[in-house]
């Protein structure tokens, strides 16, 4: 069974660990920068949105955990905001460790944060899906979630 628990510090600190070069990836086939530049705005961006860790106020960060037979192993991470006067949610990050996805455990995660927002009274969720993420965006796409836009840029 699948469930969301809030991060413990260590957990954060593997967090943190995996989001900073995921991310700094994004930011450098995206924006075009070196990998050292879009390292530093990763860890920048990762400072200034979570000051306090994963004790940051209006910030959610879950370990998504798996139980069965009498255990319960971390398979991975979701990070969101939700916004009671808007009653929406955004999601900024969801992340399943390797060995875990293609096993339909992405789409019971995000379903139990679907329950779990609709009871507190949250309408919508939003998200990002990096453009060359067929495979994330196959996933929420599966659970009903419609594209909406699309973001552009132009470098100078």
């Amino acid at each position: 069974m699948i469930r969301l628990r809030p991060m413990s510090a260590a957990e954060f600190a593997d967090f943190v660990d995996y989001f900073i070069p995921d991310y700094a990836q994004e930011i450098a086939a995206n924006y075009r920068l070196s990998l050292a530049e879009a390292t530093e705005q990763a860890r920048r961006e990762i400072e200034t949105s979570l000051p306090a860790a994963q004790k940051t106020p209006g910030h959610s960060l879950t370990s998504i955990t798996l139980a069965g037979n009498g255990t319960t192993q971390i398979v991975g991470s979701l990070w969101y905001r939700a916004d009671f006067i808007d009653k929406s949610a955004f999601i900024y990050d969801f992340y399943l460790r390797p060995a875990f996805r293609g096993k339909g455990l992405g789409s019971q995660a995000m379903q139990s944060l679907e329950s779990k927002l609709s009871a507190a009274g949250i309408r919508q969720i939003k998200l990002r899906v990096a453009a060359e993420n067929e495979h994330a965006r196959k996933v929420y796409e599966a659970n009903g979630y419609q594209i909406t836009g699309y973001n552009m840029n132009k470098l100078l």
